[in-house]
């Protein structure tokens, strides 16, 4: 018997990505506003890490708590 492959669920996928876009946006507009404003050079690597993280926050937290909610349900302590 083969374990169950762990999957990202379409809800937390999309959940994850609307906060990024939020967060990263207004992240990117408070740390590169010169750069969006054509004043500067466009980092692109502090982009991707400022779309990155609140991706990677979001998506952590939402497995987190689904895994204690099914701990719970299931009886089992964490």
């Amino acid at each position: 018997m083969s374990a169950p492959s762990p999957r990202l669920p379409k809800s937390v996928l999309i959940r994850s990505l609307k906060v990024s876009a939020v967060v990263g946006t207004i992240l990117n507009l408070i740390n590169q506003p010169e750069a969006i404003f054509g004043e500067e050079q466009l980092v692109l690597w502090k982009v991707a890490l400022t779309y990155s993280v609140p991706f990677l926050v979001a998506t952590y937290g939402a497995l987190t708590a689904l895994a204690a909610h099914n701990r719970e349900a299931h009886g089992r302590d964490g």
